[in-house]
């Protein structure tokens, strides 16, 4: 089955503005031949590193609860004892001490660039406890997304928000942003945590819950970049699963506000109808061009179900399978179809190929002998990746290379995808859907005011459906040769977002001035966190650690100095 709406109009077959050729410099060489220091010394070295820390997790496991809990409360104890020795007027501002290109986001680590007091949190790394009467899986802030997995996938179990790529960790999920196919029911990956252990600037270890005399530090806590304090362990949501995915494939054709629409229609219920059975597990829609798209929805089944005569299972998971991206393309020839994949593999089936950025990197791995014979060593660590690049080329990425997450209300993805189209030309495009609940705390996300009472498809009474449009590629001007500002181009996107009620995860490079940062987001309780638990001249400010650029001295001292004004945050 191919859904298919009406013909393509005039205006949307109009070729892209004329722009005129950019002159290469020596920056476009390297990048071309990129591919040969991946394949010879970042492949082989990625490789090794997940295969020792694989060998680090399995060694975690081995060792009992006590013993786990006993190493975690000796680390806290560290923690603690390295705050006491930071001396206040010169010593900078805190935070961790891990290096600036380890981190999986885009952003440069400006901030580690200057005067700053380093905090060493690379022992937190284990899984402390999977509670199965509590369904709760208690982990350490570097805990990654492929490590939790192959504790809990066995015992059929998950994470209610489980991120694709391995490498993702739990604290970069929280104190940053985290999604998934499942979060149109779940929310973020920060809605899935029931409490956080934190240690505040004094010292002081709190566990924060929604219900507790912390409760405003528990709801402060999520894109707050780890400046409240410092994220010792969280307790996560856990959800019963099956052994396999049933995933349906659905082309579907038309303009790209067609597109929009019919993603959202895979989907989304009606106002009030959200207990339908006929709602996903997963969700998830790939644009490839203008007009042409695939929708994908999952649903949990049995591994009894999965190997009933007729039915196709496809363990995509393995290295020398098409990936997962080029796959689902498929269904654009071949039409409507249903496989079943087995979970774990479903849950990172975007890992092999770092969803398309795989082909800019290694432009012929995905070729099938290329696949069968090194396939096995993918994907690069995208940590390796940023170590290899120098100045230049981390400039270079930012100007012509667009990796950006645009969360905008579901009912605005159609215009989303539309203005996507003629600012960037940048395909693939990657949808998914997340709930934005209201809280008891205005967050620094929060749904649009009043959204319940406009009973829109998607939305709940008690939370806003929004999406996730996922840029990631290099832009159609850039593919041809031609000139194109990505900073121009991303500030332009800042704007169409802060007008749309959208946010900007603030993983990705952000050119927003302070003044947009908080008109995006909401400051109220955010700053009365930093004011209440000690925050303000300890740790950095979120738009200070978010900024672009090197700070100076004179910026360090201010921030270690300065009571925070909040002279841009919204009121009610």
């Amino acid at each position: 089955m191919v859904i298919r709406f009406s013909s393509p109009k005039m205006s949307d077959l109009e070729a892209p503005l004329v722009r005129p050729k950019r002159k290469k410099v020596w920056v476009d060489y390297f990048v071309q031949f990129r591919w040969i220091i991946v394949i010879f010394v970042v492949l082989p070295i990625s490789f090794t590193l997940y295969f020792l820390t694989y060998l680090g997790d399995v060694r975690s496991e081995w060792k009992s609860y006590k013993q786990r809990q006993k190493e975690h409360e000796e680390n806290v104890k560290k923690v603690v004892k390295r705050l006491a020795e930071r001396n206040p007027s010169k010593d900078g501002l805190v935070c961790t001490a891990r290096k600036p290109w380890i981190a999986v986001g885009m952003r440069n680590v400006d901030y580690k660039r200057v005067r700053h007091f380093e905090v060493d949190l690379s022992a937190f790394r284990n899984i402390l406890e999977i509670d199965q009467e509590r369904m709760i899986a208690k982990c350490e802030p570097l805990v990654n997304m492929g490590q939790i997995t192959r504790a809990t996938v066995p015992l059929n179990l998950a994470l209610a928000v489980v991120a694709e790529l391995d490498d993702l960790t739990v604290g970069g999920l929280i104190n940053g942003y985290g999604i998934e196919g499942s979060s149109h029911l779940y929310g973020l990956f920060s809605d899935t945590v029931v409490a956080y252990e934190i240690v505040l600037a004094g010292g002081r270890v709190v566990r924060a819950t929604k219900d507790n005399e912390y409760a405003d530090l528990f709801y402060a806590i999520p894109w707050s970049q780890g400046t409240l304090g410092l994220l010792v362990s969280a307790e996560i949501k856990l959800i019963p699963i099956k052994e396999y995915m049933k995933l349906t494939y659905k082309p579907v054709r038309g303009s790209v506000k067609e597109l929009g629409k019919a993603y959202i229609d895979s989907f989304a219920p009606r106002f009030g109808e959200e207990n339908s059975e006929e709602v996903p597990d997963f969700v998830e829609t790939m644009i490839y061009n203008p007009h042409e798209g695939v929708c994908m929805t999952g649903k949990y089944a049995s591994k009894e179900e999965a190997k009933k005569k007729g039915n196709t299972i496809n363990s995509v998971g393995w290295w020398f399978k098409p990936w997962f991206y080029q796959h689902a393309q498929t269904a654009l020839t071949k039409g409507e179809f249903v496989e079943y994949i087995p979970t774990r593999e479903y849950y990172h089936r975007h890992t092999r190929c770092l969803y398309w950025e795989g082909k800019l990197i290694l432009p012929f791995a995905d070729q099938w002998w290329f696949r069968y014979s090194l396939g096995w060593l993918m994907p690069p660590k995208v940590s390796l990746l940023k170590a290899t690049q120098g100045e230049a080329i981390r400039n270079y990425y930012h100007e012509m290379h667009v990796i950006q997450d645009m969360l905008v209300p579901l009912y605005k993805v159609p215009d989303a995808l539309e203005w996507v189209d003629r600012e960037m030309e940048v395909y693939p495009l990657w949808l998914c859907p997340h709930l934005l609940y209201k809280l008891p705390y205005k967050t620094m996300v929060y749904p649009e005011p009043g959204f319940e009472e406009q009973c829109r498809q998607g939305d709940t009474p008690y939370a806003q459906m929004y999406t996730d449009v996922g840029v990631y590629y290099a832009p159609g001007p850039v593919l041809r040769g031609e000139v194109f500002d990505g900073a121009d181009a991303v500030r332009r996107m800042e704007s169409w977002l802060i007008e749309n009620h959208g946010f900007q995860p603030q993983y990705a490079v952000s050119e927003l001035n302070e003044k947009n940062f908080w008109r995006m987001f909401d400051a109220g309780l955010y700053e009365q966190c930093r004011n209440k638990y000690g925050a303000v001249g300890t740790f950095m400010s979120v738009y200070y650690k978010c900024k672009k650029g090197r700070k100076t001295e004179k910026e360090v001292q201010e921030a270690e100095q300065a009571q925070v004004e909040v002279p841009y945050a919204e009121t009610d």
